[in-house]
């Protein structure tokens, strides 16, 4: 099972607190409270996971910026010390290089990295920009209210990496249910397992086709490793499957946070809608990911040597989480952290993470949230919730943090 607040009980007054943190904050875009009360008493704190492992939390942006730097931590899972989300039985495994070190980590992300550099992604702007126009356009001639998730939200990206991929966007069904059902933290080992074979078996297809028939893609250019000898078609299956699910849960959950944030904050949202200036867009998104986070279980790593941070020890075989919510959220880097503000300058937020483990697809995701936080409420400035914004469903049941479904009319 995930980490759960259900371990077994300590009696002592300074026992680990369990992590993760009950999510009841007065606002749902809000780290827990129990992070902001562990952040204050410093930068590192012991807690206690599922199994009664207790590794250290890092609550703060210095702490967490020079250890996701730092080459004694390792992103292994299979080193000693590493803090695992699940049990073994749940199917938590190695998702290709993000869950490797150098230099392996380094070969294997070096063979997509092209596709993601910021000159291509930049050349893919106008096809995302037509794509977000024709969905607003289907919005505005169909009925309302209307879920943003299925109707905007998860269409964008999933149509964007399938297309560099190369993957038929009539399979994305398929795909979207199977990645629901991997991040659900309350599927059981054997759906997890299911789903994420059922992908990968889709993914193996398509690379056994471009062995024969390559094309101008994503999978064929993995193929020709595999042709090549510099990948095992294993290996190559768990790129393209990283790349697929990576390329479409995490932007569609941005999309939809954000816009509840923005109609949550109208003066804030009303910069965006009167604005036709790139940089102000820009500066939005990086804004956006900041105040907002996706990845509420942290960054994991396993340290391999001794490591003096903040006037603590950590030994090696000991587990660090980088909580990058709370990290994004430190008053010592960003005045006023809780306040969201379109106009300040937050490039410098750990949402991608930091050093050579840092988000591979960013580009693509920043130009994505440009054209869509750029767009949206231009096109449809009466856009409003449908509902109360108690009645949305977040994901608090799933290893990406999102909104399920997000009624919206205008």
């Amino acid at each position: 099972m995930a980490d759960t607040l259900t371990g077994p009980a300590h009696d002592a007054a300074d026992a680990a607190p369990e992590f993760p943190m009950p999510r009841a904050s007065r606002c749902p875009f809000d780290p827990p409270p129990g992070l902001r009360a562990l952040q204050e008493q410093g930068p590192l704190t012991k807690v206690r996971l599922w199994d009664g492992s207790e590794p250290w939390l890092v609550t703060r942006y210095a702490e967490q910026r020079a250890l996701l730097g730092d080459a004694r931590v390792s992103a292994d899972t299979d080193r000693p010390g590493y803090p695992t989300k699940a049990d073994p039985g749940a199917g938590e495994g190695k998702l290709s290089f993000i869950m490797m070190d150098d230099p392996e980590h380094a070969r294997l992300r070096r063979m997509v990295t092209a596709p993601f550099a910021v000159k291509k992604v930049e050349a893919l702007r106008p096809a995302v920009q037509r794509i977000v126009d024709g969905l607003i356009d289907d919005m505005l001639a169909g009925p309302r209210p209307v879920d943003l998730v299925e109707s905007f939200a998860l269409p964008i990206p999933s149509l964007v990496i399938c297309e560099l991929l190369g993957v038929p966007y009539g399979d994305h069904e398929m795909f979207q249910e199977n990645t629901r059902t991997m991040v659900r933290t309350t599927a059981t080992p054997e759906e997890r397992g299911a789903a994420t074979r059922e992908i990968a078996g889709y993914l193996a297809g398509q690379i056994a086709q471009r062995l024969t028939g390559p094309k101008d893609d994503l999978l064929s250019g993995i193929a020709g490793r595999v042709a090549a000898g510099e990948l095992t078609h294993g290996q190559a299956t768990e790129m393209a499957l990283l790349l697929l699910i990576a390329g479409h849960e995490t932007t569609a959950n941005m999309i939809t946070l954000g816009t509840a944030a923005l109609l949550e904050h109208p003066d804030q949202l009303a910069l965006l809608r009167d604005t036709d200036d790139p940089s102000l867009v820009a500066s939005a998104v990086e804004e956006l990911l900041r105040y907002l986070h996706i990845t509420h279980l942290g960054r994991r790593r396993a340290v391999t040597e001794d490591i003096e941070i903040a006037g603590q020890v950590i030994r090696a075989g000991e587990g660090v989480i980088m909580v990058n919510e709370i990290g994004n959220r430190d008053p010592e880097v960003f005045a006023d952290p809780d306040r969201l503000d379109l106009t300040r300058d937050a490039r410098r937020h750990v949402a991608f993470g930091f050093g050579v483990h840092q988000c591979l697809g960013q580009p693509l995701a920043r130009m994505e949230l440009q054209v869509v936080y750029g767009t949206l409420y231009r096109r449809i400035p009466a856009l409003r919730l449908a509902c109360a914004l108690e009645e949305v469903k977040f994901k608090h049941d799933a290893f990406i943090y999102g909104i399920h479904e997000l009624p919206v009319t205008w």
